[in-house]
C-alpha cells in the first residue's frame, strides 16, 4: 500500500518532510492557495491542490497520514472550521500539527518543556492555544492519532542571515535577558519522519536545539564567519522597528527538546545555530531571512 501524505499548508517545513517522503516512494499531496505555487510544487513531484476552493474529502479519503500546518486566525484553525466532519470521518495512521513554542509564552528566559503551562502573551501565540485545543478535542472525539509539534524559531535553506550581513543591512538589536530557542528544517523533518515510524497518538513535542541564544548572537557568528565585522549594536528600547518584528521580543525562553531525543530517538543533526550556519555557508546559501 502506497503510504500518501496530505499536507494541508504545504510550507516550508512540510516541504522539506516531503523531499524525504518523496524519496522512499510516498504519494505527497500538497494544499496551497495560488496557482503559481501549485505548479511549483507539481514540479517537485507533489500533488497540488488548490484552498481553499477543491474539496479535501477525496484526499482525506486517500490519506495515510495528515500534517497540518497552516496558521490558525481569530477563530483558530481554518482547516477545523471548514472541514471538522471530513477530517473526523477520515481514519489515518498519523496526524501532525505544527505548532510554536510560542504557546509558553514569556519565562524570562527561563527554561520550558512539555509539560509547562501555556500563558502566551501574543496574539499569534494565543491563536495556536486555540487551534492546539480544537485539534485535541477533535482528536479525543473521532479517535485522531494526533502529535502536536511545538516548533521554535525555523531557519536553513533560503532562511539564514548571511545576505542582511553581506549587505550591511543585518541588525544586532540587543535585549538584556533576551534569548531564544531555533531550530533548523532538516531537523524538523527529521523529527516527524520519526513520530511517523514509531507513532505515539496524544503526544506533544517541542521541536528546538540544543542551544538557546540571544539574537545578536547568531548575526555576529554570520559576520564571524563572513570575516566582515559584527553590525553595530542597537538598543533595544530606542531602536525603530515594525511591530511584527517588535512581537518577537516580547517573549524570552529556553526550550527542552529531551522528549524528542528519548521518544523518537532523534539525533539532531543541527545542534547549534553555529552548525547550522556552517552547512548554510558551505552550500554558498546567501540569502536573507534572519534566524
Amino acid at each position: 500500500m502506497t503510504q500518501t501524505l496530505l499536507s494541508l499548508g504545504h510550507g516550508y517545513s512540510a516541504q522539506a518532510l516531503a523531499r524525504r517522503a518523496l524519496q522512499h516512494g510516498w504519494r505527497i499531496i500538497g494544499t496551497t492557495r495560488s496557482p503559481e505555487k501549485a505548479a511549483a510544487l507539481a514540479a517537485e513531484g507533489v500533488e497540488p491542490l488548490i484552498w481553499p476552493g477543491a474539496p479535501l474529502a477525496p484526499a482525506l479519503a486517500q490519506a495515510t497520514h495528515i500534517l497540518a500546518s497552516i496558521a490558525p486566525g481569530p477563530e483558530g484553525d481554518p482547516v477545523l472550521n471548514a472541514h471538522a466532519a471530513e477530517i473526523a470521518a477520515a481514519r489515518p495512521a498519523w496526524v501532525g500539527y505544527l505548532s510554536t513554542t510560542g504557546v509558553y509564552g514569556d519565562h524570562a528566559g527561563g527554561w520550558v518543556d512539555e509539560e509547562t503551562a501555556l500563558t502566551p502573551s501574543t496574539l499569534r501565540g494565543q491563536q495556536r492555544v486555540l487551534a492546539e485545543a480544537q485539534w485535541q478535542a477533535l482528536s479525543q472525539s473521532a479517535g485522531l492519532p494526533l502529535h502536536i509539534f511545538r516548533l521554535a524559531g525555523i531557519y536553513g535553506p533560503g532562511r539564514g542571515p548571511f545576505a542582511k550581513v553581506r549587505n550591511r543591512t543585518a541588525r544586532r538589536i540587543l535585549k538584556p535577558g533576551q534569548v531564544f530557542s531555533r531550530i533548523h528544517v532538516e531537523d524538523i523533518a527529521a523529527t516527524l519522519e520519526a513520530s511517523m515510524l514509531r507513532p505515539h497518538p496524544g503526544r506533544i513535542y517541542n521541536v528546538c536545539d540544543d542551544d538557546p541564544a540571544p539574537p545578536e548572537a547568531v548575526i555576529a557568528h554570520a559576520a564571524h564567519l563572513l570575516g566582515l565585522p559584527e553590525p553595530p549594536a542597537e538598543d533595544w528600547d530606542t531602536a525603530e522597528m515594525t511591530p511584527m518584528a517588535r512581537s518577537f521580543y516580547a517573549e524570552s525562553k529556553r526550550v527542552r527538546n529531551d522528549r524528542i531525543k528519548t521518544e523518537l530517538g532523534l539525533r539532531l543533526r543541527y545542534p547549534s545555530f553555529r552548525d547550522g550556519l556552517a552547512a548554510l555557508l558551505a552550500a554558498g546559501d546567501f540569502t536573507d531571512d534572519e534566524v
